[in-house]
């Protein structure tokens, strides 16, 4: 075989392997960056939480195939109008009874979840659920989750429950439609007033 031959089929080899572990290497990197992307926040509290990257990666891709698999469906125009106004509701009731009214946004949360098509008997798998497309207000309905137990312990003071409104108010708009109220936005809960929206 003649020298130059050899040399070539040698350079050849050398770049396949290249390319290949080039690809080997690009591929969980895309991976982890799409994960990023898509889960925000969530991604890095699955990595603290497995304390392994891997772990937490297989983690958030295991949620992606489950909320895949789930049966959602967008609202009919009446029953968000219906959402609307009860959340409208449990805000005027806000100023008379807070503790009452975060109890009652918590349930209508929970109701809206489960018509759009969320399980929600366990709270743990609702947040799972919840993170694959809602990841960006889910450390605001954990808080608020947090907000309603120390409620219910007579724990939580009326500012507590006021944010607990504003962190439901947020998940709230993201599944009914309407967007997010962001962070600090005031809202009527906010202002102490009535007014609907």
């Amino acid at each position: 075989m003649d020298t130059g031959l050899i040399l070539t089929v040698v350079v050849i080899v050398v770049l396949v392997a290249a390319v290949a572990a080039g690809a080997a290497f690009a591929v969980p990197w895309q991976r982890r960056r799409r994960l990023r992307t898509r889960f925000g926040p969530e991604y890095d509290r699955a990595v603290e939480e497995h304390g392994d990257r891997r772990a937490a990666e297989r983690d958030l891709a295991e949620r992606e195939k489950r909320h895949a698999s789930l049966q959602l469906t967008p609202l009919s125009d009446s029953s968000r109008r219906q959402y609307e106004q009860d959340w409208n509701r449990i805000q005027e009731r806000f100023v008379d009874s807070p503790g009452e009214a975060v109890r009652e946004g918590h349930d209508l949360l929970a109701r809206l979840m489960s018509d759009r098509g969320y399980p929600t008997e366990d709270d743990k798998q609702r947040i799972t659920d919840l993170s694959v497309e809602h990841a960006g207000t889910l450390d605001r309905y954990r808080e608020a989750r947090a907000i309603s137990e120390r409620s219910s312990a007579g724990e939580a003071t009326t500012e507590d429950l006021r944010a607990a409104m504003v962190h439901y108010r947020a998940l709230f708009n993201e599944l009914l439609g309407n967007g997010s109220a962001a962070p600090g936005e005031p809202g009527p809960a906010d202002r102490g007033d009535t007014a609907a929206r």
